[in-house]
């Protein structure tokens, strides 16, 4: 909050000691009315002093208050000069942000010019001559023109335009004007506190929803967001029009907060402050959101360097979400005592209904009986949020026994987590029936959840920089518990049905959340995660009485907790072989269980935009076919010929209920080798047969688009003649489109044609090709591309993401033998760019090598390729082949 009280005038006490060189430039202006361009000068002046000071490490105070200073005196003197300061039918008035005195370098300049209502044609226009003049010389303003009639009116209608309008300063004209101005807005007249707050809290809650509850992005706001700095300006509005107070520490007199609590609410106003000015100057404009392009300048910028497996940035975003927490926790503190002082009904809190020996409930929060609760039986800290577990009416913990629970956390040591009730209360805690996400949040905010688990604690609020993972590590982690225990809920069991059948089925689902808690919690320490999450999730389960079975199933899950989804991501899961493998790593029925549902969970809690019907189709794919290798045995071999029988004999019978005779299916079949039918379902071979059968040799390329399929994707699929450059074509021109290819298989029939099959994804949202024009739309453009003769090759113009500009990948590439020596795999690691799989096609053809099936995983800002390779005359690469291969890719991508 500005240490100047709103509606004053600024004297030269306020002002800080840092300014530049102001008489002598403003005998210059003064000599010189309405010279855009020694104005101009002077603002970039005064921008230039602030980055310096910056530089020079000066309190963020003096630079945002006397920011705002600088700019009072320059619209001062230009009000003067454009003959508007001793007009007494007018008032030049600072609302706002720049109405607290408080200005970053690039945000707006909040005006309201008040009239009394008799100005006239020509004032107007010098009103107007003064705005543009401001424009003009790089002064970003936001103004409005109003009488106090007026500003009364809209400010009724509009909470935003009152709170802007309340917090309002004095800068030049009629001092009377002003004063009535002030007192028509008075709480008196609008806005009376209560409703003033019920709408500022409403306001609130309707931001944090658009920011998805969490101010723990990839990209975080550290205006807007949850924790920012917009909800410490929510306490000052609120403590201004309710106390009349005028500065936030008057909030410790009241009795709203401790000295404490004030000093760790304006350190985090201090960082925020210094996080938003540096986000103005590095940006060059007024930037609010963290954004990749600058975290790690400003990382430097706050002297933060790489360290052990601890990058400086994210190191940096650490101290920023930490910031952001404990500021979150302050606002629901402030605000539940808020609510007591401002919305609630004196007599709900005078009678307290106590619920337990140590516990009560007033005003429907729990509260502590007494002071000394957590002192005398320090296993509380935990039994509070066991009975909020058992009571859901509840509401939440009072904001009195929050403050308790935070001044006794220390109290949480290695003693207490020794303690066997301690031990007994968590795991109730995590078996109870409902209230487990709830709660282990709430842990979590107040600081327990971190003081329990210290490897959870040191996750708490670390990043990883990257596009793959949204969130902080112990958001995410939180996030995958909620998705496991959602998966246990009637209500959404329509999103996730063989889940949900699988997890009503489970004994001891406790063992699914101990799995989700962990799997995540050795992040940042170096080396596999993986591993050392293992360890400390064996270690807890021995110590909270799991039997050892069930302990070594949890340190299973959080050790294998990627195998399910790499395997079927980055691997060809229609190979029995790549199944029977994964099956051996499983074991048993119980581990396939909980490893889907953690893997589902997983994914669904890394970013919100990474499921998608085609990763749930991979899942559900590779668990039955594991399932199945589990109930067979895991020494039986698989079984190709009786696979390929069953394909074969599934499609006969979809053919012939479709018109198809036997014979004419066998002879198109008779073309293709068995691998078509170990790489297609029944359903697909049907699907090509039904279109081949027909087809005339002049009809060539056959281009089908099925929009929506089992697989959870869109199918397209060409029948042309082959050649070197086809594959490069195609995914040139499904880039173009807009897809994002996830699987492609290619198949060359006895005669020298090739059955291309693409899976694809509309970009960025992850979703299936709608039917009718867009399904037009992409045969006849794939028509248009495979119908050029000439030997261009197709460009590809869309842009490489704003993100994807800021990381550096380095390029990899590994071979390995496959298909028993007869086909070579080649994994490709790099930066994922539009037109990449184009450019590897071309390269390909070049090489005279072509493609029989690619898998494409994209990780964030990574893409992790599969191919499965031949020469074109047949056989595996040579180890020339591979090496000249790999030096063309490298130079090329």
């Amino acid at each position: 909050m500005s240490t100047l009280p709103a509606g004053g005038t600024p004297n030269e006490a306020d002002t800080p000691a840092f300014s530049p060189d102001w008489g002598e430039d403003y005998q210059r202006l003064s000599r010189n009315p309405g010279n855009i361009g020694l104005f101009r000068d002077r603002r970039r002046a005064i921008l230039e002093q602030q980055y310096q000071g910056f530089r020079d490490g000066m309190p963020i105070e003096d630079l945002i208050l006397g920011h705002a200073r600088r700019i009072d005196e320059m619209l001062k003197l230009i009000w003067a000069q454009q003959g508007l300061a001793d007009d007494d039918r007018l008032c030049l008035v600072a609302v706002g942000g720049y109405g607290r005195g408080e200005l970053h370098p690039a945000s707006d300049i909040d005006l309201q010019i008040v009239i009394d209502g008799t100005t006239d044609r020509a004032v107007f226009d010098r009103i107007s001559a003064f705005v543009t003049f401001l424009w003009d010389i790089g002064i970003e303003v936001g103004h409005s023109v109003r009488t106090i009639e007026d500003c009364t009116r809209e400010a009724r209608d509009d909470i935003t335009v009152a709170t802007n309008l309340i917090e309002s300063r004095y800068l030049s004209g009629n001092l009377g004007l002003f004063n009535d101005f002030r007192a028509a807005i008075d709480s008196d007249r609008i806005w009376d506190s209560r409703s003033f707050y019920a709408a500022k809290l409403a306001e609130q809650q309707a931001r944090h929803r658009r920011f998805g509850e969490t101010g723990y992005r990839l990209e975080p706001n550290v205006k807007e967001g949850p924790g920012g700095l917009r909800d410490i300006q929510m306490i000052g509005w609120v403590t201004k029009r309710h106390y009349g107070a005028e500065r936030i520490e008057e909030l410790v007199s009241l009795g709203f907060l401790r000295e404490g609590e004030l000093h760790e609410m304006l350190e985090g106003q201090s960082f925020l402050w210094r996080v938003r000015f540096a986000l103005h100057m590095l940006a060059g404009r007024r930037e609010d959101r963290l954004l990749f392009d600058l975290q790690r300048q400003l990382a430097n910028t706050f002297g933060f360097v790489d360290q052990n497996h601890n990058r400086a940035v994210e190191q940096f975003m650490q101290r920023y979400f930490r910031t952001i927490s404990d500021l979150e926790r302050l606002n629901e503190l402030l605000l539940q005592h808020f609510n007591e002082a401002i919305l609630d009904d004196p007599r709900d809190l005078q009678d307290p209904v106590r619920i337990h020996q140590r516990f009560q409930v007033r005003g429907g929060y729990l509260e502590a009986a007494h002071d000394q609760v957590f002192m005398i039986y320090p296993p509380a800290l935990l039994e509070v949020f066991r009975l909020l577990q058992e009571h859901p009416e509840i509401q939440g913990i009072r904001a009195s026994t929050i403050r308790l629970m935070r001044a006794h956390r220390h109290l949480i040591d290695g003693h207490f987590r020794r303690n066997p009730v301690c031990r007994a209360l968590f795991m109730d805690i995590l078996r109870a029936p409902r209230g487990i996400t709830s709660q282990l949040r709430r842990m979590n905010r107040y600081g327990v959840l971190g003081n329990y688990l210290p490897a959870f604690g040191r996750i708490i609020g670390r990043m990883q920089y990257d596009l793959f993972h949204a969130y902080t590590v112990d958001e995410h982690t939180l996030n995958v518990v909620r998705n496991a225990r959602r998966l246990a809920l009637p209500e959404f069991a329509h999103e996730q049905p063989l889940a949900y059948r699988i997890y009503t089925e489970l004994e001891r689902p406790e063992r699914l959340v101990l799995g989700a808690l962990f799997h995540d919690i050795a992040k940042g320490r170096g080396g596999d995660h993986s591993e050392l999450g293992a360890h400390d999730a064996l270690h807890f389960c021995q110590q909270h009485g799991l039997s050892d079975e069930d302990a070594g199933l949890v340190a299973w899950l959080v050790r294998s907790h990627l195998l399910m989804s790499l395997t079927a991501q980055r691997k060809d899961i229609s190979d029995p072989d790549v199944v029977l493998a994964f099956a051996r790593e499983v074991r048993t029925r119980d581990r396939l269980d909980f490893l889907y549902l953690l893997t589902i969970a997983d994914i669904r809690g890394t970013n919100p935009e990474l499921w998608n019907s085609w990763k749930d189709s991979l899942l559900q794919t590779l668990y039955h076919a594991t399932r199945n290798v589990l109930e067979r045995g895991l020494d039986a071999a698989p079984n190709m010929d009786a696979q390929i029988r069953e394909t074969r004999g599934e499609a006969l019978q979809l053919l012939e209920d479709r018109g198809f005779g036997t014979g004419e299916a066998e002879a198109l079949w008779d073309e293709l080798d068995d691998e078509y039918f170990l790489r297609h379902s029944a359903d697909e071979v049907a699907w090509h047969g039904q279109a081949l059968l027909p087809l005339q040799a002049d009809e060539l390329p056959l281009i089908l688009v099925r929009p929506k399929t089992s697989r959870g994707s869109t199918e397209i699929f060409v029948y042309a003649e082959d050649h070197p450059y086809l594959f490069a074509r195609i995914t040139s021109a499904l880039t173009q489109l807009g897809l994002d290819i996830v699987d492609a298989r290619i198949i060359t029939t006895a005669g020298g044609r090739t059955l291309d099959t693409f899976l694809v994804l509309e970009s960025g949202g992850g979703q299936t090709v709608d039917a009718g024009y867009r399904s037009d739309e992409i045969r006849q453009y794939l028509a248009n591309e495979l119908a050029r003769t000439d030997g261009e090759k197709t460009p590809v113009s869309r842009q490489l993401p704003r993100r994807l500009k800021h990381f550096d990948v380095d390029t990899r590439i590994e071979f390995e033998p496959a298909s028993g020596g007869q086909a070579t795999r080649m994994r490709l690691r790099a930066l994922d760019r539009p037109g990449l799989l184009s450019t590897i096609g071309h390269v390909l053809a070049e090489h005279a090598i072509d493609v029989r099936t690619a898998r494409i995983a994209t990780a964030g800002e990574q893409v992790e390729d599969s191919f499965l390779l031949e020469c074109n005359d047949g056989g595996a690469l040579s180890e020339d082949q591979q090496e000249s291969l790999r030096a063309a890719l490298l130079e090329r991508i």
